[in-house]
């Protein structure tokens, strides 16, 4: 049940967060929105922390590990994802982005000798598949010849950053370390990490006082970052990274039915089918944890 609850908040926060991040794209630097982002994550956990005297404290040589988190899992790898949207559709970035599942699996391979057996690739081919049924339109008319390369390249950089912020996350996680510490310690490491980058690249740090963007950052940091990674880190805990990434396969479903909700999206039978088959790999990857 644990497992569930926190697929669930995880998938549900992270699909919605899709409907909040165009608002942060245009007058503010990607750079200057992402540190706004984790500093107020980091603000709240922080405050969380003081309030239900959870300790903070963590051992000295823990920080270059937690440094290395931040900067991957909350910051570069945004970054690049950011700069990847500004040429692709919203569909072409979450296929793209879906390979953190694949990739998850071949790291902890690497760096922790964790394997991963046949219904675990079953499982990733069948939500991977269902993701791509779902976009096929957009898939269809991605053309190899203009910009669209280059932001394919940039998200697929994006997507090995996060992946190995995963891996740092793993690292973190064995070692015992409690994940609210952690998570503050990192996201406010990101946060200073990502206003610097910005002042390195000749941005302005400027803020836009617009209800829009104001009720937009404070989403994406409290519940898109505070919360939603404190549930991941869980997960990830519970379960490995590998099977912990198939959420990403599930956020843009749950983008899709908040827009047919209040867009009025025209769901396909190709895009039925492939929810039901993101349906069918998350029951796998569930289940093979029951198996084991």
């Amino acid at each position: 049940m644990q497992i569930l609850l926190l697929y669930a908040a995880v998938v549900l926060i992270w699909g919605s967060t899709w409907a909040a991040i165009p608002f942060q794209l245009g007058t503010v630097a990607e750079e200057v929105s992402v540190g706004y982002r984790f500093g107020l994550a980091a603000v709240a956990l922080y405050a969380f922390a003081y309030a239900s005297r959870r300790p903070l404290r963590l051992p000295a040589n823990a920080y270059p590990l937690v440094f290395l988190q931040g900067a991957l899992l909350f910051c570069i790898n945004y970054f690049f994802v950011y700069y990847g949207t500004a040429y692709l559709t919203t569909g072409i970035v979450a296929v793209l982005f879906s390979g953190i599942l694949i990739l998850n699996a071949i790291f902890e391979r690497l760096f922790f000798s964790r394997t991963t057996d046949a219904r675990f690739w079953l499982a990733a081919t069948i939500g991977i598949s269902g993701i791509c049924l779902i976009f096929s339109t957009e898939i269809s008319e991605f053309s190899v010849t203009d910009q669209s390369v280059r932001g394919g390249m940039l998200v697929l950089c994006g997507t090995l950053i996060a992946s190995l912020g995963n891996m740092a996350a793993v690292f973190n996680t064995k070692r015992g370390l409690p994940v609210v510490a952690v998570n503050a310690h990192a996201m406010a490491f990101a946060a200073v990490l990502a206003l610097l980058i910005a002042l390195a690249l000749g941005k302005q740090l400027d803020f836009l006082p617009r209800a829009d963007y104001v009720l937009s950052l404070l989403y994406l940091a409290i519940f898109g970052s505070a919360v939603a990674f404190g549930c991941y880190l869980a997960l990830l805990r519970l379960i490995g990274a590998a099977r912990a990434s198939y959420s990403s396969v599930l956020f843009p479903v749950v983008a899709l039915l908040i827009s047919t909700a209040i867009e009025g999206y025209q769901w396909t039978i190709p895009a039925a089918i492939g929810m039901l088959l993101t349906l069918a790999g998350y029951w796998l990857i569930l289940s093979q944890r029951k198996n084991n």
